[in-house]
């Protein structure tokens, strides 16, 4: 995660919002609230946009009731001096040994793969990372089931304890991490210089990032090259239409809406990771969208201005050019909320041009929206909020840093472990390369997604106004194809599947392995790649998902050709290709290469 850099305070624009709070020029009622959000956006440069307050207002609630909770107390009491001697009697009993896995105090998580390498076994480093696995065993124990907290303090001191264990971790510094020591003395100290040089490389990527792409992965001549055309534009959009590569496709054409968090060539990456490619040649129409990237002048598109914009304006143009009734239409991400919306009020409206609606790793209840509600409360919402009137947007850094922390392991400390203390090479590819390739998010939409799903959950409880008036998911009628990932941090397959509880229609659930993005990245030939489907009419009695996954039979293999054949059920026949719609520019348009 970047370092935070203390802004320059401001005091002349700090001065302007005081002058206007006591009405010299502009109206009393309105100033206030510019000068508090001046004074919380150049506070948000020392706190790494995280709301004090809400830090702080956990970490209170958690101690006040630890205070008042003496059993826990003397729980943790006893569970510590248990630790303490535990790991005493382990280190005297194995000494200078290596000692066997099975007699160790704990064993690391599944996940962590920090103390894997046999160098840990050696005196005195399994001593070492076993007092560290204890004592933060400890924590987790002192920071969670204490009566009275609320839930989301405990995630956020639980989260907050976990970050500072973890950058203390042994496996962090060269002098307690044998693997480091053993490469160091087998290079002659190569590997530190190489790995300063690492380090000197990614400060001058950093550096340079808003002004160039990346050179290994260039869009439009690594990835993102699908033939296309851009064959409609508008202030918020472009619409790529693919040229079809098969003698006929299917009447339906099918239109993509993917997040406007990130760039929309995830879907076509390279030409052997491109879902784009793969569907053009099974015989589809393909159109996308390809959100631009927003500034300051954006500062006042709204969610709605996204959905008309958007959604509504490329289904247009799709219907327009091929001439098709229907379409089906595709959202990954954020842009599957978005469809979802849509979609709902095209019900409440009569209008019947959705075919059928897929959603990848889409949530559409945001009750238990995953590890990302640890930054989402009132008060780092309005924090948030000051930080981005003051910008007009919010920051890529500011969003790249929070999914930085949510996996901060893999993202931060291992990275740092193998480039610059290991001086091994980075391997790039091109997931990896699309996930540096930020995008902001406009002040006024961004802000009324948080309030309006995140914290008030309107879509969910019929609440969410479009057009004007409410609109509810059980008007939707269209079939959904729905995808989870099993271990999504953004949006986790439990909250995806709520899609069965608010809809009143034929709904196909998939949970395929692997994260929010290379889980829904999977090619035909992927290794280790499974997954469950099953699928559901509207009367169909509820099942769990829990039940759900232990009871529906797992298969192997990529999930592109399950849902390919889901797909071809509702696309009709096979007929001669549709002309393409008058073109703008070449795929991938403009829009895409706004930094």
């Amino acid at each position: 995660m970047n370092t935070p850099t203390i802004p320059p305070f401001n005091a002349e624009r700090l001065a302007s919002a005081w002058l206007g709070a006591t009405g010299h020029y502009s109206r009393v009622h309105e100033a206030p609230s510019d000068l508090d959000r001046a004074f919380k956006a150049w506070l948000g440069g020392l706190t790494a946009d995280l709301s004090p307050a809400a830090l702080t207002l956990a970490y209170v609630d958690w101690l006040m009731h630890l205070q008042l909770s003496p059993s826990k107390h003397q729980e943790l009491v006893t569970d510590a001096w248990d630790k303490f001697f535990r790991w005493c009697d382990y280190c005297v009993t194995h000494g200078t040994n290596a000692p066997n896995s099975d007699s160790d105090c704990v064993k690391p998580l599944p996940q962590d793969k920090r103390f894997a390498d046999p160098a840990w076994q050696r005196w005195p480093y399994h001593g070492l990372y076993q007092g560290f696995l204890l004592s933060q065993q400890w924590w987790h124990r002192a920071t969670t089931g204490v009566s009275g907290v609320a839930p989301h303090h405990q995630d956020v001191v639980t989260f907050i304890a976990r970050q500072w264990l973890d950058m203390f971790s042994p496996s962090n510094f060269p002098l307690t991490n044998p693997v480091v020591q053993d490469e160091t003395s087998r290079t002659g100290g190569r590997n530190l210089l190489q790995g300063a040089v690492n380090a000197l490389r990614d400060m001058e990527r950093e550096a340079r990032r808003k002004e160039h792409a990346d050179e290994d992965f260039a869009v439009g001549h690594t990835v993102a090259i699908t033939p296309g055309k851009v064959v409609f534009r508008n202030r918020l959009i472009e619409l790529i239409q693919y040229s079809p590569v098969t003698p006929k496709v299917r009447a339906v054409p099918v239109l993509f809406v993917p997040a406007w968090i990130m760039k929309y060539y995830i879907l076509d990456l390279s030409p052997e990771n491109s879902l784009v490619r793969y569907l053009v040649g099974q015989g589809y129409t393909v159109f996308m969208i390809s959100w631009k990237n927003p500034d300051a002048q954006d500062r006042d598109l709204s969610l709605e201005d996204y959905r008309t914009l958007g959604v509504m304006d490329a289904l247009q143009a799709v219907t327009s050019i091929t001439g098709a009734p229907q379409v089906n239409a595709v959202g990954y991400c954020l842009g599957g909320t978005l469809l979802a919306i849509a979609a709902a009020a095209m019900a409440r409206d009569g209008d019947q041009r959705l075919a059928g609606i897929s959603l990848f790793t889409a949530q559409v209840d945001f009750k238990e929206p995953g590890e990302l509600s640890l930054f989402i409360d009132e008060s780092q919402v309005a924090f948030l909020e000051a930080i981005m009137w003051e910008k007009g947007y919010l920051d890529t850094k500011q969003m790249a840093g929070a999914f930085q922390l949510l996996r901060s392991n893999d993202l931060i400390w291992s990275r740092r472990l193998n480039q610059y203390l290991l001086g091994r090479p980075e391997t790039r590819n091109d997931l990896m390369a699309w996930n540096t390739d930020t995008t902001r998010m406009p002040y006024r939409m961004h802000s009324e997604y948080l309030r309006k799903l995140f914290l008030e959950n309107q879509l969910a409880q019929g609440r969410y106004l479009a057009g004007g008036k409410p609109v509810a998911l059980t008007d939707i009628r269209a079939p959904i194809f729905a995808v989870g990932t099993l271990t999504d941090h953004v949006a986790p397959w439990r909250s995806a599947f709520k899609i069965r509880l608010l809809t009143d229609t034929e709904v196909t659930f998939l949970l395929t392995t692997g994260g929010h993005n290379a889980g829904v990245v999977s090619p035909p030939g992927h290794p280790k790649r499974s997954y469950q489907m099953a699928t559901h009419a509207h009367d169909d009695r509820y099942v769990d998902p829990d039940v759900w996954e232990a009871s529906v039979p797992r298969q192997q293999g990529s999930w592109w050709p399950a849902w390919e054949r889901w797909l071809s059920e509702r696309s009709g026949k096979m007929i001669a290709p549709p002309a393409m719609g008058k073109p703008l520019c070449d795929a991938p348009g403009t829009y895409v290469l706004l930094r």
